[in-house]
């Protein structure tokens, strides 16, 4: 029996492997890169900011490898070099020769990796709650990457993530663990960030000198009552980033995609169409 589910959308091979992405709308292209949460997808991630987004410009979303509907061949390893490389495969399958980059927590510190390794691919760059640079393992971000499934689990690992506390429905709790319980899933996840897991935070970050030869305007938001990723990261990247501004959302965790999706995405919106009108 097929999956039958709106998480899978088209399907290209990238750096490799058979990557499912989103791809909406047409204009200037943003590719947008998911969190690392237990069960999550591109979809998932970004369901709420990616028509918005495709009014006024091309949105895409891959499914990284490890998550969602991409393959998860036997023997890969999950590191920093392994996402790299499927992201500017996949901008190689696609044709895209440069894009604005929007990256949520793993996926800013891939994003941030990218342009750091790939600069002439990356025109405008997004972070948001963005792992990519070192901190101290939350007690959140802990209990999520400890994950083992069941419903009761789910829902208790998404109430680290936002601050509205009624977003966490029993309904998305089993809607997402029905997810995380796909074959193959768990397995992937166990892989990718055992205990003790401040390594993997360590391993996710890049060079600080690096980050501070960054030559692109970036855009760095983060919510204030954030308990995954800590403010003082944004803070931390903005202040390294030369061409960066901070924007810190109020009453808000670590879904600003969700809590906050309207003016989350007018915001972007507005930072990258300043691109749009220089070139």
């Amino acid at each position: 029996m097929v999956d039958s589910t709106p998480e899978i959308g088209r399907s290209i091979v990238a750096g490799g492997l058979r990557t499912n992405y989103h791809d909406m709308g047409s204009g200037s292209p943003v590719v947008l890169i998911h969190g690392s949460g237990p069960g999550v997808s591109a979809w998932a991630n970004w369901r709420l900011a990616l028509p918005m987004l495709a009014r006024t410009r091309r949105a895409i979303a891959p499914d990284m490898a490890g998550f969602g509907y991409t393959d998860r061949p036997a023997g890969i390893r999950y590191t920093l070099d392994q996402w790299v490389q499927q992201a500017v495969g996949f901008l190689d399958a696609l044709d895209l020769e440069r894009v604005d980059l929007v990256g949520n927590s793993f996926g800013g510190a891939l994003s941030l990796a990218i342009a750091i390794r790939h600069p002439g691919r990356v025109r405008r760059l997004v972070l948001m709650g963005a792992a990519g640079v070192k901190f101290e393992l939350t007690p959140g971000l802990d209990a999520v990457w400890g994950y083992t499934p069941s419903v009761e689990n789910m829902k208790a690992i998404m109430g680290w993530f936002a601050f509205d506390q009624s977003l966490m429905s029993d309904d998305l709790a089993r809607l997402r663990y029905e997810a995380s319980i796909r074959p193959g899933v768990q397995e992937a996840w166990e892989a990718m960030f055992p205990a003790p897991r401040q390594r993997w935070i360590d391993a996710l970050a890049s060079d600080e000198e690096a980050i501070a030869r960054i030559p692109h305007e970036a855009l760095v938001i983060h919510g204030r009552e954030d308990r995954i990723v800590p403010l003082s990261n944004s803070a931390r990247l903005a202040s390294l980033i030369p061409r960066s501004q901070l924007h810190v959302f109020g009453r808000c965790g670590h879904w600003t995609q969700i809590e906050h999706g309207e003016r989350f995405v007018r915001l972007v919106d507005d930072f990258l169409t300043e691109a749009d009108r220089e070139s």
